[in-house]
């Protein structure tokens, strides 16, 4: 899906998802500036999102009101912050984890809104009862301008052709020009129960179709999977490396323990693995290591432990590849579990070009996980390896809101995700219908759901990939 934006400052409106931008106001000396786009819009409704930047003094504490020109536009449901209506006026105000705006910080909020009859932009916002007159900036901002820019990656070229052998840099994932970058894709289901849906024309649509920079490969160690035949599962893995480097698109060898909690169970089965698909894609740009999906029920040392007795065995044949390590309680940095992403920062894997694995269900998991991440992103490299847009589950009904939210966030942060899944799987979860598997359409809109369809028009926008 397209994706249309307006921005808007004080007076100056823009048209709606027409995507028309004014002149640009000077900056104020004080007060706050605000950016305003529409997501996607249907017969009726409309997404939006808001990112309001604070131009004035630090505040603790905030609201902001959005003023629609008539009382049609409704605010049917909001995310990072609540969000209540009276008449034409909706107010946003803070939840726990953005309530401090220091001087030139922004945050990000978002909506679903109903309308009837025509939808057009609001036409003013107050922080704290203080207009929004100052310019607004797209990508960069001197005292006097305002500058928009789109990057698109070169004609003719891929994600891995771009980008490189990618290593982590400070809090960021970076690329071979040591410069930050998101990369944005799908996660199989187990190859174990729906291999059938990884094949040429469904990995073709992937990576043409949709556009994505990332294949993750769930390769479960228990539940009928590796355990069962090591061999089988390893050359498997190993076709589907190539397959998704044929295509320029990164793959990630996602060791899949869930059940028994404890990665250390699988310490020697992840040794043997890892020794075997660290030297055979020893030379390759694309592949990333992914060493533990799920710890659960275990403490953050005993899977500290296994990371520094696993990550060795990679090196040993390829010291370049990122490694991305399980946090506590399914990847949640702790939280699901009670914690939080202090145990990690107190305690780090003792290597480097790492990153923590966080993962979420956007239905089951909100504010309070949205501000772990917030919180550990400047702290922790951190790659979402693992979401999905329903519940815990990986069934229930479909949450749209958190999960714009949550895609929104990670776009702000630059952190790389993968969703659950790439599939026919019959939960809600899945991208594909049920039976889609069974043909070889993986690219019209009638063989996606609800979530597929929301998931590659987010991927299929253009990335940022910086060469300079």
């Amino acid at each position: 899906m397209k994706r249309s934006t307006a921005v808007l400052a004080a007076c100056a409106v823009a048209l709606g998802s027409a995507a028309t931008m004014l002149p640009n106001a000077v900056a104020a000396a004080q007060g706050c500036k605000v950016d305003y786009t529409v997501t996607s819009q249907w017969s009726g409704g409309f997404q939006a999102g808001v990112k309001v930047t604070n131009l004035g003094d630090p505040i603790s504490g905030w609201s902001l009101t959005v003023a629609f020109p008539n009382s049609t536009q409704r605010v049917t449901q909001g995310w990072n912050a609540t969000w209540t209506q009276s008449g034409s006026t909706a107010t946003a105000t803070n939840v726990d984890w953005n309530r401090t705006l220091s001087t030139g910080a922004s945050t990000d909020l978002g909506f679903v809104g109903s309308y009837s009859g025509s939808n057009p932009t609001p036409t003013s916002f107050a922080l704290n009862g203080v207009a929004c007159t100052g310019s607004t900036t797209s990508t960069s901002t001197t005292s006097s301008t305002t500058t928009t820019t789109t990057t698109t990656p070169p004609v003719g070229r891929n994600p891995v052709e771009i980008n490189g052998q990618l290593r982590v840099c400070g809090v960021n994932l970076c690329n071979q020009y040591n410069r930050p970058v998101q990369l944005r894709g799908m996660s199989t289901h187990g190859i174990q129960w729906f291999d059938k849906c990884y094949n040429n024309n469904s990995l073709d649509a992937l990576a043409n179709d949709w556009k994505s920079d990332l294949f993750r490969i769930a390769m479960y160690v228990q539940e009928q999977g590796y355990e069962t035949n090591p061999s089988a599962f390893t050359n498997r893995v190993n076709s589907l490396v190539d397959m998704a480097e044929a295509r320029g698109m990164y793959a990630m060898i996602d060791f899949h323990i869930l059940t028994p909690g404890d990665p250390n169970f699988n310490l020697q089965r992840a040794k043997t693995f890892f020794a075997a698909v660290a030297q055979r894609n020893a030379n390759k740009k694309n592949v990333i290591y992914e060493i533990a999906n799920e710890p659960n029920g275990v403490s953050w040392a005993s899977i500290k432990s296994y990371a520094e007795q696993v990550i060795p065995v990679i090196r040993a044949a390829d010291p370049d590849a990122v490694v991305i390590v399980g946090t506590r309680a399914w990847s949640s940095l702790g939280v699901s579990e009670g914690s939080n992403e202090t145990e990690v920062i107190n305690n780090p894997v003792n290597a480097t070009n790492i990153m923590y694995a966080f993962h979420f269900y956007a239905a089951s998991h909100k504010d309070n996980y949205r501000a772990a991440v917030s919180r550990a992103a400047s702290r922790l490299p951190l790659f979402v390896t693992e979401f999905g847009s329903v519940l815990a589950t990986g069934g229930g009904t479909f949450d749209r809101a958190s999960t714009t939210a949550w895609l929104d966030l990670l776009d702000q942060l630059k952190i790389g995700y993968a969703n659950w899944t790439y599939s026919d799987a019959n939960e809600s979860s899945a991208a594909l219908r049920p039976g889609t598997c069974n043909g070889g359409d993986y690219s019209s809109s009638g063989v996606l759901t609800e979530s597929g369809a929301l998931l590659k028009s987010r991927i299929s926008t253009p990335d940022n990939f910086p060469t300079s």
